[in-house]
């Protein structure tokens, strides 16, 4: 017996159900026009799938014509050779709406299909574009959902909904035609039930939607669980949350769908046997009154047959249009949604006449930058500045150290001049060019950058090690990886350099990922290295052996050090104390311990934030 609770209604919380608040919209010319411009490459095809589509309605609409012809001009005259014609062409017209409907799908599968490969090589270029500001206000789960959800959703209407319209609207009007063509009155006892049709269609589209909305909703909220519960599974494990998650999810998560779903099947469940009810009381209508026009000969009894078999077909494209238009409606939010992302502006491009940046020294100069990040919803006055007028001259070959508390800007200053932002005001250059000025590939390339996660890709250790070098051979993979002492843990995992590490490099401890990830830097030879806490993921250790690696490699590169501990800041050429986004001290560490100012109240208390 259910369960009292299984009945007690499930509210989600307000952010599952936002997104889904204008999940259908209108047709809109704009949307669509656009939409059109990724099928114009395939239009010989879906010229081609129209004509079949053409071919194969009108045997649709044949057949029953020739049930008639069979039944007056070959079985009440006894006329075997008009029978046997008859069934001949009856048995043709059906074979080549097979072969058409055949040839229709497969022209337009490749047509869906192409269009949405199309569409995610342009939603991945455009994505691989925008720039980090972008990513911190859209969220990764909402980027796949554009590039699979919502492309999927174009896809099944561009194959199957499009032409699916054409084609009941043909066949509609082709048996509309033939029904009146034969007679007149039975004709218009058919489409008595019409008004009844559309309005049982009205109320079940406006319920439909509602319900269906709901659906769409409850399936999120059931991937926001999972997905969060798988992320931080170890925390769950480590408080032994699982059966209070368990029961969360199960009793609430999951029954809230199982109610939104049960609640769209009843209104599906009540609206298909009226339409089938409707259609019963036509044919019966029609069936008598035909009946009773036989019996007085006023109609022949293949005009009644032919009748009765054009209603089957007549309330099917009627059917399946309100169910086109609903699927047209989302279509049309899938795509305002997708063309809204590849309309996102990219903040950070190169100029028109960008120049490439020759091969670079290491000279670096910060003048009168200030920055403040972008936001949609504030007013760009009223923001508050990350840096505020930096000026600072870096020589080429030296190693900086930035220090300041967490927030005063220091990763800001090395997105800055690996030109992830560009700077509000000012300038950063690179030996003497600004970086506004010079491609973002020819500045990036002679760059290389460690940060405090570290990220590896789905494949090998070998493969991940020259991710920034694809050229590079087995022999310099190693000796980078034997600069930072990476060798060593290598060769003892199961498969030495060709072991695949999976997505994020999950197999690894932190600090083997920190490892290979300077490997990959160092692998790339760049002018300018920065490291942005990339020590603080590692053991005592595991720092010492990386710091003597750094000692030896960092040497005639311009590097950028971000760190909290002492040992990574001392051998610095240079410490730039950052605080309130704005440089307060440089120095040396013994200059600056001697000035008793702000970087050494840091020293005093350990470099703690």
């Amino acid at each position: 017996m259910m369960k009292k609770e299984f009945m007690k209604t499930i509210t989600p919380p307000a952010y599952v159900t936002q997104s889904e608040e204008q999940y259908d919209k209108a047709f809109d010319p704009r949307i669509a026009r656009r939409l059109v411009d990724f099928i114009r490459p395939y239009n010989w095809r879906v010229i081609i799938a129209l004509i079949f589509m053409g071919g194969a309605s009108a045997a649709s609409v044949a057949g029953p014509y020739f049930v008639k012809v069979a039944l007056d001009d070959g079985l009440a005259v006894k006329n075997l050779a008009v029978l046997n014609q008859t069934v001949l062409a009856f048995v043709v017209v059906s074979m080549i709406q097979w072969v058409c409907t055949y040839f229709r799908v497969k022209h337009m599968a490749i047509v869906g299909q192409s269009v949405i490969y199309d569409l995610r090589k342009a939603l991945f270029a455009h994505l691989q574009q925008l720039s980090l500001n972008f990513y911190s206000h859209y969220s990764v789960g909402r980027v796949i959902t554009r590039v699979i959800n919502d492309v999927e959703i174009l896809r099944d209407f561009l194959t199957w909904g499009m032409l699916a319209i054409v084609r009941d609207v043909f066949v509609l009007i082709g048996i509309i035609i033939a029904m009146l063509s034969m007679n007149l009155r039975l004709s218009l006892i058919t489409f008595t039930v019409l008004p009844f049709m559309a309005l049982a269609t009205y109320i079940f589209r406006r319920e439909a939607r509602r319900s269906y909305r709901k659906v769409r909703a409850a399936i999120s909220w059931v991937n926001s669980v999972l997905a969060e519960n798988i992320n931080g599974v170890r925390v769950v494990q480590a408080f032994s949350r699982q059966q209070t998650n368990y029961e969360h999810f199960s009793d609430t998560t999951n029954r809230y769908h199982l109610q939104m779903s049960l609640s769209a099947a009843k209104v599906s469940s009540l609206y298909y046997p009226v339409v089938d009810v409707l259609g019963a009381i036509a044919t019966a209508l029609v069936v008598w009154l035909g009946g009773t026009a036989v019996l007085g000969e006023q109609i022949t009894a293949g005009v009644l047959v032919a009748f009765v078999l054009y209603i089957d077909r007549f309330f099917e494209p009627i059917r399946d249009l309100f169910r086109r238009i609903d699927a047209l409606q989302t279509t049309m939010a899938g795509g305002e949604r997708i063309l809204g992302l590849l309309d996102t502006p990219i903040e950070v491009q190169d100029t028109p006449d960008a120049v490439i940046l020759p091969p670079i020294k290491g000279n670096v100069s910060f003048d009168g930058v200030s920055f403040h990040y972008s936001d949609d919803q504030s007013d760009p006055e009223e923001a508050t500045p990350v840096l505020s007028q930096i000026n600072l001259s870096i020589p080429e070959g030296i190693t900086v150290a930035l220090v300041g508390e967490t927030g005063a800007g220091k990763t800001t200053l090395v997105k800055l001049l690996s030109r992830f932002h560009d700077p509000t005001e000012g300038a950063v250059r690179v030996d003497g060019f600004n970086l506004r000025d010079v491609t973002q590939t020819s500045l990036r390339s002679q760059m290389g950058i460690v940060l405090q996660d570290p990220f590896l890709f789905n494949g090998t250790v070998n493969e991940n090690i020259k991710f920034g070098r694809l050229d590079a051979s087995d022999d310099q993979i190693i000796s980078a990886a034997q600069a930072v002492g990476a060798h060593d843990f290598i060769i003892n995992l199961k498969n030495g350099y060709d072991t695949t590490v999976e997505e994020g490099g999950v197999l690894l401890s932190v600090g083997q990922r920190q490892l290979i990830s300077f490997a990959r830097a160092l692998l790339a030879d760049p002018r300018i290295l920065i490291l942005d806490e990339a020590t603080s993921s590692v053991d005592t250790q595991t720092e010492q052996v990386i710091q003597k690696a750094l000692a030896r490699l960092l040497k005639g590169r311009t590097s950028f050090v971000i760190a909290h501990r002492l040992s990574t800041i001392v051998n610095a050429d240079l410490i730039v104390v950052v605080h309130g986004g704005m440089i307060i001290e440089q120095g040396t560490h013994a200059e600056l311990l001697d000035k008793k100012g702000y970087y050494f109240e840091l020293y005093r208390t350990g470099f703690r934030d």
